[in-house]
């Protein structure tokens, strides 16, 4: 039996036995936790979805240990200011070692069961298999984890502006974009310093689904801020 749950604001995919590093969590070794935010359990055949959560299922766990993860540099630099500041993290994590996975008096689904004949739902939206629904959930959930979402990238492009390939510019100019980051952004449509200075709040979240970068990266480099420094300076 396995399920997905939301532990300390991440989505895990979690089983019995199973040992997660989570978000520390307050608490003393060995200590034992539950978590009631399960969006999703399996087992066999036999799937349950939330609405958003499971009613009254648990995950729970115990606490192995309180540790550091590895040492993250952090390197700021503004072009022509002299300024340069070099910080160090590293994120306090939390081991558990998953007890038990329970659900109480939940409905399960089945992917034998056959879907229920209903003319107004046909009507208003097209059919959906069930494991084809339970599926892209347990994916969802899985790429969230592994900071590799999907991006609306329609609503993206929307919002600050569609570019051609032939105009590119050389966003590596700005603090914090390099080649590989350059790269990913070119993939989904940004070619431009005006496309970046045009990120709102809603658009930095959206461009987090990108390994490696985050909105809060996004805004500690202060890449709108350069950007637009950069327009002005073309």
């Amino acid at each position: 039996m396995y399920a997905i749950v939301e532990i300390a604001g991440q989505q895990f995919k979690v089983a019995k036995d199973q040992r997660v590093f989570v978000h520390r969590l307050a608490g003393e070794e060995g200590d034992s936790v539950s978590f009631d935010k399960v969006l999703l359990a399996g087992d066999g055949d036999d799937i349950t979805l939330g609405a958003p959560a499971i009613e009254g299922a648990l995950v729970g766990a115990k606490i192995t240990r309180h540790l550091k993860g590895d040492k993250v540099i952090v390197f700021k630099k503004k072009r022509r200011k002299g300024y340069r500041v070099k910080n160090g993290h590293r994120q306090s994590l939390t081991e558990i070692v998953i007890e038990d996975i329970s659900l109480k008096g939940e409905k399960k689904s089945s992917k034998k069961a056959e879907p229920k004949k209903t003319e107004a739902k046909k009507a208003a939206s097209k059919p959906v298999k069930e494991d084809e629904v339970s599926e892209n959930l347990i994916t969802r959930a899985e790429h969230r984890v592994e900071g590799d979402m999907e991006i609306n990238v329609d609503k993206l492009l929307h919002s600050i502006g569609t570019a051609a390939k032939a105009d590119a510019e050389d966003l590596k100019e700005i603090n914090g974009i390099g080649p590989a980051y350059e790269a990913k952004l070119n993939e989904i449509g940004i070619y431009t310093y005006e496309q970046i200075s045009k990120l709102k709040a809603a658009d930095r979240e959206a461009l987090s689904a990108i390994d490696g970068i985050t909105r809060d990266k996004i805004e500690a480099d202060e890449w709108v801020k350069q950007a637009k420094q950069l327009l002005k300076n073309k």
